[in-house]
């Protein structure tokens, strides 16, 4: 059950874009980890390209929302971090083949 919810997770922060990347953020490699706790709690841990990103504020707001949304997710929490920081090699093929890198 834990595992289809974490696919389910995974599905719906799929549909959420970086503005200056036509990539979605799961495939960026921006999302590090999906957690799920005995009670259906997500803790999703994510990155940003840079500190300074220009939606530092807004996109983890959007991630937590989009997992809140997600039927039979009690309550998310997003957790924030640049260790270790994220670069281009985090990237999967598929975005990588989408941004010419291959």
């Amino acid at each position: 059950m834990k595992k289809e919810l974490q696919d389910t997770i995974i599905t719906a922060l799929k549909t959420i874009f970086d503005p200056e990347i036509p990539v979605d953020i799961y495939e960026l490699g921006l999302i590090y980890e999906v957690k799920l706790d005995d009670d259906l709690n997500a803790e999703v841990v994510m990155t940003l390209t840079s500190p300074s990103c220009p939606v530092a504020e807004s996109l983890p707001a959007e991630v937590e929302q989009k997992v809140k949304s997600v039927e039979t997710v009690k309550d998310a929490k997003v957790t924030l971090t640049f260790d270790p920081p994220w670069d281009k090699d985090m990237m999967s093929e598929e975005a990588k083949l989408e941004l010419g890198m291959l």
